[in-house]
């Protein structure tokens, strides 16, 4: 039996609606996707741009909140800036929005279905690939590669010993750059691009953002989980990362909004890349 059509929720940005209305699904999002500018509307890709195809999608999956396992779904709706509608990790300032697994990683570890908790399943192998660079997912839908996933300790419950040896074989992040319908069996190709890389180190992530928050402006240690993409239980070991910083910039993230000495800065600047694109 198929899987089911993921859902599709409401108040989109005018340049993805406009996309949607010939469908019959329904939409509803969060009301802060509906300003498109706060990160610099839709992607524009260069008409020069290099695309090679490297596989194909095998499954998709998005995750509800609370549940502890992904639903399985014969097409997803990617939104520019959002990632997948439905979705858990779905959130305009995250660098984790959805997660790319391979079968391969799935045969070479011997791993139960879906463990992983990938949004898509694919059939080329993501350990090669490379932060900063662009997948595109069918006709419409771009993805910005951010970094690779880290492995967490709710891997080795369902397969003891893995995460010791999966390394890099977890997985890759990404953010949605261009929306639309993602589908089983979707040709994917791979293009390289100018936005800068970042640090699979989870900790260089966290003292990148604190380093781009303006003189001025400040952030609050879940801020800085979210934008970092790391779980909030390491904003327990943000002094110690940030004591490598200079007083005057560490100072920069607080531990609540309620301790912040001045306006709190959003985050949206991270991931505006339209200076990469014509």
């Amino acid at each position: 039996m198929q899987p089911p059509v993921a859902p599709v929720d409401n108040c989109l940005p005018p340049y993805t609606r406009s996309k949607l209305q010939s469908s019959s699904m329904s939409l509803d999002l969060p009301p802060d996707v509906a300003r498109p500018s706060t990160l610099g509307g839709p992607l524009h890709e260069n008409s020069d741009r290099s695309w090679q195809k490297i596989g194909s999608v095998r499954g998709l999956r998005y995750r509800v909140a609370k549940e502890p396992a992904p639903r399985p779904a014969s097409q997803v709706q990617a939104v520019e800036n959002y990632g997948l509608v439905g979705d858990r990790h779905a959130h305009m300032h995250s660098p984790r929005q959805l997660l790319i697994a391979s079968e391969d990683a799935y045969q070479r570890f011997d791993l139960p279905e879906a463990v992983l908790r990938e949004n898509l399943l694919v059939d080329s192998p993501t350990r090669a690939l490379c932060s900063g660079n662009l997948l595109r997912i069918g006709r419409d839908v771009v993805l910005w590669l951010t970094f690779h996933c880290e492995p967490c300790s709710l891997l080795d419950r369902h397969s003891p010993g893995i995460l010791k040896t999966i390394g890099l074989h977890r997985g890759m992040l990404a953010r949605v750059l261009r929306g639309g319908t993602m589908r089983n069996g979707d040709e994917i190709s791979l293009a390289r691009s100018s936005i800068p890389t970042m640090s699979n180190d989870w900790d260089a992530r966290v003292l990148n953002v604190v380093r781009a928050v303006p003189t001025g402006q400040y952030i609050t240690y879940r801020q800085l989980a979210d934008l970092a993409g790391v779980a909030t239980a390491y904003c327990r070991a943000f002094p110690r990362v940030l004591s490598r910083l200079p007083p005057e910039v560490a100072s920069r993230a607080r531990g609540a909004a309620n301790s912040l000495p001045g306006p709190q800065w959003s985050g949206s600047e991270l991931f505006d890349v339209r200076a990469h694109f014509g």
